[in-house]
C-alpha cells in the first residue's frame, strides 16, 4: 500500500510541476553517442525530484539493504529504475560490482552520492571508484523546485509543492582515466564534489 501511495503521490505532484532544463541540455544523449555510459550522481535532497524527471529510462539505482531501501526499491520499480542493493555502510562492494555489469551491457546506473544516511551535500566515493573501474561517465544534476515542503530528516529531503517550477542543472560529465594514481582520483572527488 505504501509504495503504490508515494508512487501516486510523485506522480501527481510532479506532473502538476513546471520543468526547465536551465544548464546541460542534450548532455546525456552526447555521453552515449560518445559510446560511454553514465553515472548519474546528486544530492539526497533532491531524490522525490530526480525519481520523476529521469523515469522509464531504465536506470539503476543504488539502493541501502535496510527496510527502508526495500520499500524504496519497489516504488522506483513502478516508474522504471532497477535496484541494485548496497550503500556505503553496507554490501558497498557487492552493489558496485553489479553496477559495474550494468554499465558493461549498456545500462546507466545513479547515486545519491551523500546517502543512505549523510552527512549531507558530503559526496561518498562509491561513483569515482564505479568511474575509475569502468571508464564510464559521472553525471552529477541538480533538481531545485521553487516551492518545495522541507522534511526535519538528515537530508533536508524537498517535496515539491504541486503546480511549483523545478530547476534542472545538468553539469559536464566527469571521467576518471583507467589507472589513475591517488592524487588523481582525489582531484576527480573533489571536482565531483564542488561540481
Amino acid at each position: 500500500f505504501l509504495d503504490l501511495f508515494f508512487y501516486l503521490l510523485i506522480r501527481v505532484i510532479s506532473r502538476s510541476m513546471r520543468w526547465e532544463v536551465q544548464s546541460g541540455n542534450g548532455v546525456i544523449d552526447d555521453i552515449h553517442a560518445s559510446g560511454h555510459r553514465a553515472i548519474f550522481t546528486f544530492w539526497h535532497t533532491a531524490i522525490f525530484s530526480a525519481t520523476w524527471f529521469w523515469r522509464h529510462r531504465g536506470i539503476v539505482v543504488m539502493s541501502s539493504r535496510s527496510r527502508d531501501g526495500e520499500f524504496v526499491g519497489r516504488f522506483i520499480k513502478r516508474l522504471g529504475y532497477g535496484t541494485s542493493r548496497g550503500s556505503s555502510t553496507r554490501g558497498s562492494g557487492r552493489a558496485l560490482a553489479e553496477m559495474s555489469q550494468c554499465l558493461e551491457s549498456g545500462i546507466d546506473v545513479a547515486f545519491t552520492i551523500d546517502g543512505p544516511r549523510g552527512p549531507a551535500l558530503v559526496a561518498k566515493d562509491g561513483a569515482v571508484v564505479l568511474a575509475r573501474h569502468t571508464g564510464q561517465a559521472i553525471l552529477p544534476f541538480h533538481i531545485t523546485p521553487k516551492r518545495v515542503f522541507t522534511l526535519p530528516t538528515w537530508d533536508r529531503q524537498q517535496v515539491p509543492i504541486p503546480f511549483t517550477r523545478a530547476a534542472v542543472l545538468i553539469a559536464d560529465p566527469i571521467y576518471v582515466p583507467d589507472g589513475a594514481p591517488r592524487d588523481e582520483v582525489d582531484r576527480c572527488q573533489q571536482l565531483l564534489q564542488s561540481t
